[in-house]
């Protein structure tokens, strides 16, 4: 199968390497364009039905949701006994994770903007019965025209027969119900594009601690605080979409389409409809 792939792409230098696996630039002489490849080694998965879970999961999942804005596009999925190999959307812009990594705030504008891409993408998960799980910076990737593209989707689930379960996700980024090991639906996503936008206007996160056990237990208290010194020039529609969607309250927290509805992140301010 790896002969079949080199017969459409021509694998190119080494973008990444993660856990378990490369990513590198590819190129197909059919579309005279550039595109990525991502190879996981199943050998080094380990054990743990989760990771194994993942080889099925993410094309399947992929597939699913092609056509949807702002999400990474699947091209093509080659296997052989060793490799799994998923060739996507290049996205040579780097990753939301390189942006903040500085630790400097985004402006209200840049903010909006990178909001409003990122819940169209989850909006579109959510209606096609899709939640990814595991939404954080470093799966929040931009192609050479600074277009977003949800990726990552290893630890997504199809949900709407029942609810879903399992600790999954982030440190940072988990959304409260999840760790505490009751059933939880779809607006975990929400929560976390919340901290991400938290994150985004504070340089900071909302909850953390010195390791993911103080971490969580901030997560699960859930004191959501806007410290003076960092959010005075925060504008009160941002704050109270924030309280929105960082609500440990299921029931009353935003989903995806309200957040679109509910505010005109459009044109790239927060301004309550």
């Amino acid at each position: 199968m790896f002969d079949s792939l080199k017969a459409d792409y021509q694998l190119c230098e080494e973008l990444g390497r993660g856990r378990f696996g490369v990513v590198h630039r590819c190129y197909s002489p059919l579309a005279d364009d550039y595109f990525a490849c991502k190879s996981i080694h199943k050998h080094s998965l380990s054990s743990d039905p989760a990771d194994r879970s993942c080889l099925d999961t993410e094309p399947k999942i992929l597939r699913l949701l092609a056509g949807c804005p702002n999400i990474l596009h699947l091209h093509g999925v080659y296997e052989d006994d060793d490799y799994l190999h998923l060739v996507t959307d290049l996205c040579d812009g780097g990753d939301l994770y390189d942006r903040l990594s500085s630790g400097d705030r985004f402006s209200e504008t840049d903010a909006a903007s990178i909001l409003k891409q990122l819940m169209v993408a989850i909006a579109c998960c959510h209606r096609l019965g899709v939640a990814h799980r595991d939404i954080k910076p470093d799966n929040i990737l931009f192609d050479s025209r600074g277009r977003l593209r949800l990726a990552d989707f290893g630890s997504a689930e199809l949900f709407g027969v029942s609810e879903m379960s399992g600790v999954v996700g982030t440190p940072y980024y988990v959304a409260p119900e999840v760790l505490m090991g009751k059933d939880y639906n779809e607006k975990v996503d929400v929560w976390s594009a919340g901290v991400i936008l938290y994150i985004m206007l504070a340089g900071v996160p909302p909850f953390y601690g010195d390791g993911p056990a103080e971490t969580f237990e901030a997560v699960l208290r859930g004191n959501l605080r806007f410290p003076t010194k960092i959010f005075r020039s925060v504008s009160p529609e941002a704050k109270d979409l924030l309280r929105k969607m960082i609500c440990r309250d299921v029931s009353r927290r935003l989903s995806a389409e309200q957040v679109l509805r509910k505010y005109s992140i459009s044109s790239y301010v927060f301004l309550i409809i």
